[in-house]
């Protein structure tokens, strides 16, 4: 019977009902859809929370999901691209990363060579660590390009950035920044201690905010404060960011 059919499929597939003759489910075995479950990657978060949740998800092992990654991504942080994925349940560790990071690839390669007309990886990853700070900072979609701007404004005149976003890096993604973190971490990712963008971009990104890092607004800025709105004040001048400081917590 079987035969008739084709060839049974290996892995998990969906047969759709729980109840049907034995021809249907023969049948089914043969040409049944593969089983998933979908998992989604937002933009903002970081690789160490995705990994934690692809291993819960598919019940696979976080070690060697976390081990298979870091030998094989060409970028410890940002790499993977948000996006919700379907992924066929009983897939296996290393796989699940090849898969993951084959789209990632080609996906950064597109981006780039539409905006560029070819693909630099040092350079791409560059502006991957600046969108990764204005992705963490900007309340919308339509702030990226303004947040953008406070950042080159800030580094041409050798200013650190002090954003808060950047201390938002790996296990940190979720936290809230406190004075005690900003005092106490010593990582580069400090941006209030040190000069420059972080070493490696702080979270994965979307394509609004590569965009932005790329074609930053043109604006004096130099500083932004969040306002009761859950929008940003932006302003050159730091008596008005002083101002808009006071504003935000009456």
């Amino acid at each position: 019977m079987i035969r008739l059919f084709g060839q049974p499929q290996s892995g998990w597939i969906d047969l759709k009902t729980n109840y049907q003759t034995q021809g249907e489910f023969l049948y089914r075995l043969c040409h049944s859809k593969a089983a998933v479950k979908t998992v989604t990657l937002v933009p903002g978060e970081t690789t160490h929370f995705f990994i934690k949740a692809l291993s819960e998800t598919f019940e696979l092992d976080e070690l060697k999901l976390r081990e298979f990654y870091e030998e094989r991504t060409p970028i410890k942080e940002g790499y993977f691209i948000p996006e919700s994925y379907n992924i066929p349940i009983g897939i296996k560790e290393e796989y699940l990363i090849y898969i993951l990071l084959e789209f990632a690839k080609s996906k950064h390669q597109e981006l780039a060579e539409k905006l560029f007309g070819s693909y630099n990886e040092s350079q791409w990853f560059r502006y991957l660590r600046i969108a990764s700070v204005i992705q963490k900072e900007a309340a919308n979609k339509e702030e990226m390009p303004l947040v953008a701007s406070v950042i080159f404004n800030r580094l041409k005149k050798n200013m650190r950035l002090q954003m808060d976003g950047t201390l938002n890096y790996g296990i940190y993604s979720h936290q809230r920044v406190t004075p005690y973190r900003i005092r106490h971490d010593k990582t580069p990712y400090n941006t209030y201690k040190y000069r420059g963008i972080p070493p490696l971009p702080v979270c994965v990104v979307s394509s609004d905010a590569i965009i932005a890092a790329i074609k930053p607004s043109k604006t004096e800025y130099l500083y932004f404060f969040k306002n009761k709105k859950g929008t940003h004040d932006f302003t050159r001048y730091y008596s008005t960011h002083l101002k808009n400081i006071g504003n935000g917590k009456k």
